[in-house]
């Protein structure tokens, strides 16, 4: 069974025609939205991340149909009106956040979140924040760092 849905994707309005049962993961990935991976498929893994009216979300385990009339944002809508990087991006790059990248989308769109929330989180509370995400290369320590200096400069 399919229903037309209406949503925002990267500030674009859209009506997509979705199967009922279409994950948001596997809509976006059909619009050629690459930067959500389809990882686990079970929400364990944060690989799929994205934002539904600025809150993270495992879009693996999200219905497309939930998006009716929501604002959706990946990795692709980050960038400036002229091509710039999101400070978040630009701070995972500084801070060498980045290895095999499988993971990065996701963590990026979490710590898009945390940084826009404008409270000045302990290490602990980073960890405790990015908990849904698995990443096999880095070890964390550069990805804590990033979002650290992110939220130092968006917080002056």
């Amino acid at each position: 069974m399919y229903q037309t849905v209406k949503m925002t994707i990267n500030g674009r309005a859209r009506e997509i025609p979705v199967d009922i049962r279409e994950s948001l993961a596997e809509l976006l990935r059909r619009l050629g939205f690459t930067s959500v991976k389809q990882g686990c498929q079970v929400g364990e893994c944060g690989a799929c991340t994205v934002l539904v009216d600025g809150h993270a979300v495992t879009s693996c385990l999200y219905l497309a149909v939930w998006a009716e009339g929501k604002s959706v944002l990946t990795v692709e809508g980050l960038r400036g009106d002229n091509g710039e990087l999101h400070p978040v991006q630009q701070a995972f790059i500084d801070e060498a956040a980045v290895q095999c990248g499988f993971c990065t989308p996701g963590l990026i769109m979490t710590a898009v979140e945390i940084v826009g929330r404008g409270i000045p989180y302990t290490r602990e509370e980073l960890r405790r924040l990015i908990s849904g995400h698995l990443c096999r290369c880095t070890g964390y320590e550069n990805i804590l760092n990033a979002i650290e200096k992110a939220l130092r400069q968006a917080n002056g």
